[in-house]
């Protein structure tokens, strides 16, 4: 048995606001032997929204044994572009590096010591990783090791030295092809742009929601010739910011569009902003099928915040470059940790694991409840008659989408019902659409293009047959799309597979709306208390926790039972 691996993502802000600045989503791994032993996206523990204090917080999780660190580790650290900075708030885990001012192609030396009791402390074996490479190989504890000849690439708002990097594996080796700045235009569409922000009416602080708020906006609107042309004459708007006006000016004056405001119901605005999402979509294309043709790879890695984007990984597939894509359920800064421990795992010549997405398991205590026939009947009749209802079962997802384990689900055929759902108890916005969970098999005979597997990840959208659709009604967007989340086999979400399967085979329901257990702006729930505190301040028709069915009305003498 190998020493075990800590692999944390806690690079220091430039500054300590009440938000997340340039930093955010710190998260640890704790990996040995190829296995991912323990996993933390840090907002699930603080409950804070994107947190970016693990230096606060990672002597609390070893002190009260919540992570279980083994007496021997070796660490690496994930870089960010503000610097290497970490030292945890006591002081007790210290970490050094040169700063990088080349992006390199392997795992760069570093110094650290851990200070393990007040009497002793030892230095540590221990390495530095860029961004962009932990990013990439953040597929690896999904997918395995890279095949021979693909082409890797991770593309985000800013890494550690690009916001967009290439890099090709063959012959058993990684070489780089590119990094730089040149994508950033990009990828400010949905985090960095004045009039993104203002047709979303979005403040300071609210950049690491707005991808997801414009990516849901953007299918309402059409694509515009005449508003991509104006949006290239004026740089697209990005530092526009305190200067709404000028925007409508200009709008008024080159368009000829009758706006005098940031209405987002305004088809006008709709169409801008579905105009942005195009121009981030064949951008992308043009600059991976220049490399594909550079490179002849054969297979795609992708990774980054930008991988989220659903209808430019729909194109990717679309395309036919690749005989098979391949992006994990982690793909923004969330799974910087994991992609950082398996590398060094890799390094020290272990073989990784297969894992499923429910790695966060820090602070869940694991209980083996078995599924019962009477659980999973009680439930569909539930849903049957128009519940809400909560899922926490055993550990949550990584990355930012519920998966199953942490999901608000309900009936997807009641669009009145999505509508409460997402507006009423979630508190989103008018725009935003709800994905549907659904087997693999419903959704080939329902969906108009082949499944892919990154179905899983809910990364990809699909249009549904016209026979299908009166029974989608709550899931699918303004643009005729929806996001659909498969499950292949019952091994790849227990619980729900066998709901799902008794839903179709028993009432002929298609599937149910999946949404993240959370009410907008704050972190997904993460444990039982979590759930039951949630589910009560939602007024959720109940909650299955762990298996078990807890309904409403017995929801709040249980949660005083387990005080």
């Amino acid at each position: 048995m190998s020493r075990a691996t800590l692999a944390i993502y806690g690079i220091k802000d430039r500054t300590s606001l009440e938000f997340p600045a340039y930093i955010h989503d710190h998260n640890l791994c704790l990996m040995q032997d190829g296995c991912v032993l323990q996993y933390l996206q840090l907002e699930r523990y603080t409950r804070r929204k994107y947190d970016n204090r693990l230096d606060l917080f990672l002597e609390e999780l070893i002190g009260l044994g919540l992570l279980d660190l083994p007496e021997e580790f070796d660490l690496i650290s994930v870089n960010a572009f503000v610097g290497n900075a970490f030292i945890s708030g006591g002081g007790k885990l210290r970490f050094e590096a040169p700063i990088l001012s080349v992006l390199g192609e392997a795992l760069e030396p570093a110094r650290a010591y851990y200070q393990y009791s007040d009497r002793a402390g030892r230095e540590l074996h221990a390495y530095n990783c860029s961004q962009e490479l932990a990013h990439i190989a953040s597929n690896i504890p999904f997918y395995g090791s890279f095949r021979e000849n693909s082409l890797l690439i991770h593309f985000d708002g800013a890494a550690s030295l690009s916001n967009f990097s290439a890099f090709h594996f063959y012959q058993g080796r990684l070489r780089l092809l590119e990094y730089g700045w040149a994508m950033k235009y990009l990828a400010n569409f949905f985090n960095d742009n004045a009039l993104s922000f203002a047709m979303l009416g979005a403040q300071p602080g609210e950049h690491t929601s707005v991808p997801g708020k414009l990516m849901g906006y953007a299918s309402w609107g059409r694509y515009d010739e005449g508003i991509a042309y104006w949006l290239f004459a004026h740089d697209y708007f990005k530092e526009y910011w305190h200067r709404e006006a000028e925007i409508i000016a200009s709008a008024r004056k080159e368009l000829g569009v009758e706006v005098d405001s940031f209405d987002n119901r305004h088809v006008f605005w709709q169409d801008v902003a579905a105009t942005l999402q195009r121009i981030f979509t064949q951008e992308l294309m043009a600059r991976i099928r220049a490399l594909q043709q550079q490179t002849q790879a054969q297979y795609l890695y992708y990774a980054g915040g930008c991988a989220l984007n659903i209808v430019a990984n729909t194109a990717l597939i679309e395309s036919g470059l690749f005989q098979e894509v391949f992006i994990p359920p982690c793909c923004n800064d969330s799974g910087l940790s994991l992609g950082a421990a398996s590398l060094l795992e890799l390094r020290k010549g272990n073989t990784i694991c297969p894992h499923t997405a429910y790695l966060n398991n820090l602070g869940i205590e694991d209980q083996k409840v078995p599924i019962s026939d009477a659980t999973i009947e009680a439930t569909a009749q539930l849903l049957l008659r128009g519940s809400i209802l909560g899922i926490c079962n055993g550990s949550a997802e990584a990355g930012p989408r519920a998966l199953g384990n942490r999901s608000l689900i309900a009936l997807a055929g009641d669009a009145v019902l999505a509508k409460h759902l997402s507006q009423d108890i979630k508190k989103r916005e008018w725009y935003r659409p709800i994905a549907p969970i659904m087997l693999t098999s419903v959704a080939e005979k329902i969906a108009t293009s082949p499944v892919n597997h990154l179905a899983k990840y809910m990364l990809l959208d699909y249009k549904i047959k016209p026979e299908y659709a009166g029974s989608l009604t709550g899931v699918i967007h303004a643009n005729g799309t929806t996001r659909i989340q498969t499950l292949d086999k019952e091994s790849d979400n227990p619980f729900m597979y066998r709901l799902l399967s008794y839903l179709y085979d028993r009432h002929q329901v298609l599937g149910l709306i999946n949404t993240s257990f959370n009410v907008q702006g704050q972190p997904i729930v993460h444990t039982a208390a979590d759930a039951i505190e949630t589910s009560l301040k939602m007024g959720l028709d109940g909650l299955v926790l762990n298996h078990q069915l807890i309904t409403k009305d017995a929801l709040a003498t249980y949660k005083i039972l387990t005080r």
